[in-house]
This record gives structure tokens, C-alpha cells and sequence, in this order.
């Protein structure tokens, strides 16, 4: 049986998202990758079992990772009754509905039917009664954002979740959906989006100040622009690489250009004495922009490669007017 090590606690940060009593690690370790039912299972153990002896408390996944889709909590709940559950008071899971999940017209979007029913399945693909954190997983155009988030606050009231989130939601949309919730007494907790030095949408769209301003907290997911901010890329596009086959990571995206970028970027992080990966990370946690930075890992020598960025997050202004200058 799985003995979690017993100094996890002192190898990393937490920090209190927004202005709820929820302590979450500057680290969390996302399920949307190599924890389907076509991944070994073995390494699923291991990477589990890596990050949380490494202080990583925060697990987060959603009905549809896979492939297929709901493998990826079945996966966790086998693994997490098996060896893990005398930790489970020490653990913060969250899942997600928003994409299509099932056919038909109820196994998509946002609407109160399709988030219980789904929360439901979730629940008992992973063998808990409750989630800690329920997130809607993107903006519904056609259900009225009032019942989506009623939807949510009543999840919390039931018990199935702690707290609740949103993801891709930008800043007036959050603004809208916390006013909601705090009207039906169920605070937003934390927003979950797309942000990296690459893709610095949320910087402009003034998502940083709105969740400032309404007291919630944000997680990053692809920190690591799905592998480009890696030493991986910096001779290229390597066979085999996930640029080659994904639909995330488009071939054609790749260009002259923004290889240049990321090799004048591994010069930065080489001089801070990190690898461009850690430097990615420590920059999105920079100045407490962010509660927490998803990683994903298929090895979990990659799990302790970038938990050492919380030994370095801070930046020099000369550092971050370099970096600014090569992503401009």
C-alpha cells in the first residue's frame, strides 16, 4: 500500500484562493492528459502518488477526459479508493461539465439538467460523494446565465460539491456570474483559463482585476502552451512531438517566429538557472497573479521538475521587461 511521503507539506506553497478559506498549492496537477483508458495504468499511480508526496494537493479533471471520455475519473477513483483514501480529507478534487458528454440533446452546455445529471455520473465514476470544487466548464450563448449558476449554487447546497467555479469565462462574463452567485449565497470561487506567455488573452480582457475585484481566485491550464514552453521545441518540431498530432498544438502555429521567442526565452531562464519550463511557470505565478499554475505530466520526473518553481518565482524588472520585449 501507498505510504504518502511525510515531509510533502514542507516542499511546497499554498496559497488562499481569493477570499474563501480554501488553501490551494501554487502546483496542481491536471488529469486531461495520460490518465484514459488507452493509458498505462501503472503510470497513473505513479504520477499520482509523485505529486502528492510532493505537496500536491490539487486534482482536477472533468466528465469528458479520457479518451474515452470518463476514463479519466474512473481511473482516479479506482486508484484514489484503492490506496489513496485515507488521504482524501487532505485532497482537493474538482471536476467540470460544459462539452459534450453524451448524445442527445441534454449531454452538453449548461443547462441545470446536463450539469446535476452530470456532477451525478461524475461522482460515482469516481466512488466520492462529494467533488470540492464543481466548475461550469464553458459559457453556454443559448441558457440563461441565471440558471446555470443556480444550477451550481444548488449543487453546493446538496452537498455534491464545496465550492464552485468557471472556466473560460472571460472578465465581463465572470463579473456576471459572481454577481449571481453572490446573490443566491453561494460565492464564486476561482476561475479556470488558458494563460501562459503566449497566450496573455486574460491580461487583456482585464480577467485579473475583475477576479481581484469580486474575490476569486484563478487557476492557469496550459502554463506550458501544451509543451512549447519546453526545451522540447527549441530545434524544431521534433517526430513524434505532440505538434505533430494533437488539434491543440497545431503544426502549422509553430512558426520561425515564435520558435525564436522561445529560444531567446531558454536564454532568460538558462541565466536565472532554470529550465525554460520552470522559467514558464515561475512567470505565470509571478507577483501572485495566480492561485495555482495545471500541469500535466506523463512522467514523473516532470512532476518534480516543475514543483521546483516554487523555490523561484520571483523576477528581477530588468528580467521582466526582457521577457516582455521578446513576447511583443
Amino acid at each position: 500500500m501507498y505510504n504518502a511521503n511525510s515531509q510533502r507539506y514542507e516542499t511546497m506553497q499554498y496559497k488562499r484562493c481569493g477570499k474563501s478559506g480554501l488553501l490551494l498549492p501554487r502546483v496542481s496537477l491536471g488529469l486531461w492528459h495520460n490518465f484514459g483508458s488507452v493509458d498505462s495504468f501503472e503510470n497513473q499511480k505513479k504520477l499520482l502518488f509523485t505529486a502528492f508526496d510532493c505537496g500536491i494537493t490539487h486534482f482536477d479533471l472533468a466528465n469528458n477526459y479520457g479518451p474515452v471520455p470518463g476514463s479519466a475519473e474512473e481511473n482516479f477513483g479506482r486508484i484514489l479508493n484503492s490506496e489513496l483514501k485515507s488521504y482524501r480529507d487532505e485532497m482537493v478534487i474538482s471536476t467540470k461539465a460544459g462539452y459534450e458528454m453524451w448524445a442527445g440533446p441534454y449531454g452538453n452546455w449548461g443547462s441545470r439538467k446536463y450539469l446535476i445529471s452530470s456532477l451525478d455520473q461524475s461522482l460515482k465514476r469516481m466512488g466520492v460523494d462529494y467533488v470540492d470544487i464543481f466548475y461550469h466548464h464553458r459559457p453556454d450563448p443559448d441558457t440563461p446565465l441565471e440558471e446555470t449558476m443556480s444550477a451550481l449554487a444548488d449543487i453546493v447546497k446538496s452537498g455534491k460539491a464545496l465550492y464552485v467555479g468557471i472556466s473560460n469565462y472571460n472578465a465581463e462574463q465572470t463579473r456576471l456570474a459572481a454577481a449571481i452567485l453572490k446573490d443566491l449565497g453561494t460565492p464564486l470561487l476561482i476561475n479556470q483559463f488558458r494563460y501562459n506567455m503566449l497566450a496573455r488573452e486574460p491580461e487583456k480582457d482585464n480577467l485579473f482585476y475583475t477576479l481581484e475585484t469580486i474575490g476569486a481566485g484563478s487557476i492557469a491550464f496550459c502554463p506550458l502552451a501544451q509543451g512549447l514552453l519546453t526545451s522540447r521545441y527549441l530545434d524544431g518540431i521534433p517526430e513524434g512531438s505532440r505538434a505533430t498530432h494533437s488539434v491543440f498544438l497545431k503544426k502549422e502555429n509553430i512558426t520561425e517566429d515564435v520558435l525564436n521567442k522561445v529560444r531567446a526565452l531558454n536564454d532568460i531562464a538558462q541565466n536565472r538557472g532554470q529550465t525554460i519550463a520552470e522559467m514558464a511557470l515561475s512567470w505565470n505565478l509571478r507577483k501572485d497573479r495566480l492561485t495555482s499554475v495545471l500541469i500535466g505530466a506523463s512522467k514523473e520526473e516532470q512532476i518534480r521538475e516543475n514543483v521546483k518553481v516554487i523555490a523561484k518565482m520571483d523576477f528581477t524588472d530588468e528580467e521582466l521587461s526582457d521577457i516582455d520585449k521578446i513576447l511583443a
